[in-house]
């Protein structure tokens, strides 16, 4: 079997698009809890990495790693019985001159999730417990990644992230990727078409109330309750919870004018691209 993979920038609804795929999958009479949600795991995880290779991932360099994940994701694919899922936040990129990160064979297609960068910068902000500023300079940060030159290894594996325009283009450029691209806006405005596609992308032919079930049971406020009855593993430690708000457009009562000038400047043209700003420079979402 293969590999679909679940990719974004942080923040931008990875984690939502797993709720409702695995609720979808379970066709269940009540909601997946949100600790299930492991089932689809993190590609970057440490853990995993170890187990399949054998080998600690603390006693190797950055690039040392990088080399070994394709063969990671490979021996993953080919032990299965079921397609897999995986959510990753790394930029799509090449590890060497043959191949990318993911492994050409282990990858059947990847669904990719974007968010209007001014509400990913609010949410990050939250999400991180950082200033606003530092994370708007990280988005705009070519060389920007998570645990990357970390003094001491954590749970995750490093991973480049790039700039969010650049994120964004790694993975809508990608070479020979089956790809399938969605807009976080779009599951919140129009979720049953949103929605429908993703599980047609992945080749479920569910019935129309079936979908609907797997949307209510991963709706914003089902997660954020059952964050709040029984906690979410993925939560950071800096964050007060991992389901804030989920807005659109929440950028608009919190950015400053300088704030949102800054992210519109570095990020205009592929804003353009993705729609959420017009050609005289307007802002959409």
């Amino acid at each position: 079997m293969k590999i679909v993979w679940l990719a974004s920038y942080p923040k931008s609804g990875n984690t939502w698009c797993r709720a409702f795929l695995l609720n979808l999958q379970s066709d269940a009479q009540e909601p997946v809890s949100i600790n299930a949600l492991n089932s689809i795991p993190v590609a970057s995880d440490r853990k995993l990495f170890d187990s399949l290779t054998g080998i600690s991932a603390s006693g190797l360099t950055e690039r040392e790693i990088c080399r070994l994940r394709p063969r990671v994701y490979e021996q993953l694919a080919g032990e299965a019985n079921e397609r897999i899922f995986l959510k990753i936040h790394d930029a799509f990129a090449p590890v060497s001159d043959e191949e990318s990160l993911l492994s050409d064979k282990a990858t059947e297609g990847a669904v990719y999730i974007i968010r209007n960068p001014l509400d990913v910068a609010v949410s990050m902000s939250h999400h991180m417990a950082h200033d606003i500023d530092r994370v708007i300079s990280n988005m705009i940060d070519e060389e920007y990644g998570i645990d990357l030159h970390a003094e001491r290894p954590g749970a995750q594996l490093p991973q480049h992230l790039g700039s969010w325009s650049q994120h964004v283009l790694s993975w809508l450029q990608a070479p020979s990727l089956r790809l399938h691209v969605v807009r976080y806006e779009d599951l919140k405005r129009e979720p049953l078409e949103a929605f429908t596609g993703i599980a047609s992308f992945v080749g479920w032919e569910k019935r129309e109330e079936q979908i609907e079930r797997a949307m209510r049971f991963s709706d914003f406020k089902e997660l954020k309750k059952q964050e709040q009855e029984h906690g979410f593993a993925e939560r950071s430690p800096q964050a007060a919870s991992f389901f804030r708000k989920g807005e659109v457009g929440g950028w608009r009562n919190v950015l400053t004018e300088e704030q949102v000038r800054r992210i519109v400047q570095h990020h205009a043209d592929v804003m353009y691209r993705v729609g959420y700003l017009s050609p005289d420079g307007t802002l959409l979402c």
